[in-house]
């Protein structure tokens, strides 16, 4: 199953994934025509920074999601076929439970008083947080393939006396 990967070592905090997501989950469907409407869509990935890290954070749809079991409206449900937890903002009350529940803080609250959350733009089939990165730190693929690359960079930067190989 597919799922947002990221590695952390090549995001260079440009807040690109953060305007991508704004504009894909616009009405509009792109900057230039959400601007011209006056529309201000939100995002739904946060770039995080502590230090010298940056770190692209959104919803992880963990497999238990203690958001989606604390959510009292039944807002928060899985999606069966992507396996995303997807928020109905018809259904949401703004009791912000969600919020307070999740352990990664990537259920923020909307504008709308509703829960906002990343929804892997199941709509279109692939986030465009991660068609967006310039750097690739953000992908979108499978989580033992990426494991796998990672470890091969690192044993290939161990062998080589600490130069990482791309």
């Amino acid at each position: 199953m597919k799922t947002v990967l990221v590695d952390y070592e090549k995001c260079v905090s440009c807040h690109t994934c953060e305007l991508a997501c704004a504009v894909s989950h616009s009405n509009a469907g792109s900057l230039a025509g959400a601007v011209l409407s006056g529309e201000t869509p939100e995002k739904r990935i946060h770039v995080q920074t502590s230090g010298g890290a940056r770190f692209p954070m959104q919803c992880r749809h963990c497999s238990d999601a203690p958001c989606m079991k604390a959510c009292i409206s039944g807002a928060l449900q899985r999606d069966e076929e992507t396996r995303a937890v997807i928020c109905d903002s018809n259904k949401c009350i703004g009791c912000w439970m969600c919020v307070m529940t999740c352990p990664f803080g990537a259920v923020t609250a909307g504008r709308t008083h509703t829960a906002l959350k990343c929804d892997l733009c199941i709509e279109t089939g692939s986030p465009a947080c991660a068609a967006a990165c310039p750097t690739h730190a953000i992908s979108w693929g499978e989580s033992d393939d990426f494991a796998k690359s990672r470890q091969k960079n690192y044993i290939v930067n161990f062998l080589n006396g600490g130069e990482e190989q791309a």
